[in-house]
């Protein structure tokens, strides 16, 4: 039967509620501080390697060509940490990237006519660094 105190339908009328969530919430909010260090530095890392692997697979066959270099040398990564949140971007600003990546059928906007097959360099790429980078960050944190 269910006291006020405690909503449980098998507890005793005379139970009591008890939590221990804020101690819970220190020791977790302790441990993310701890941790934030090492998993900064692991994103830092695994995202310039995730650049450098990307700009392999761009240097020719399977991925694109790179007669001149200049769709390569766009590739770069940005890192920032903000409180507890850790975040690294890896990008190029060059239009062709999306044709590049996945091909491209029918008409361009000026109305030529393509059929363009996909060169994939970014996915094989981040499939590639996937296992090593959740490995890094699970240890990072002690899992």
């Amino acid at each position: 039967m269910a006291s006020p105190q405690n909503p449980h339908p098998n507890a005793h009328p005379l139970a009591g509620t008890y939590s221990n969530a804020p101690q819970i919430a220190a020791q977790l909010n302790a441990r993310a501080a701890a941790a934030l260090p090492a998993v900064a530095s692991v994103v830092q890392h695994y995202a310039m390697l995730l650049e450098t692997r990307i700009k392999a697979n761009a240097s020719g066959r399977p991925g694109p060509n790179a007669p001149t270099g200049d769709y390569r040398r766009s590739w770069t990564h940005e890192f920032s940490t903000s409180g507890m949140t850790v975040e690294a971007i890896v990008g190029t600003n060059k239009p062709q990237s999306r044709r590049l990546e996945y091909g491209f059928v029918g008409a361009d906007s000026l109305g030529r006519i393509y059929n363009q097959p996909p060169f994939p360099h970014v996915g094989p790429a981040v499939e590639e660094i996937r296992p090593a980078f959740l490995a890094a960050v699970g240890a990072a944190v002690g899992d």
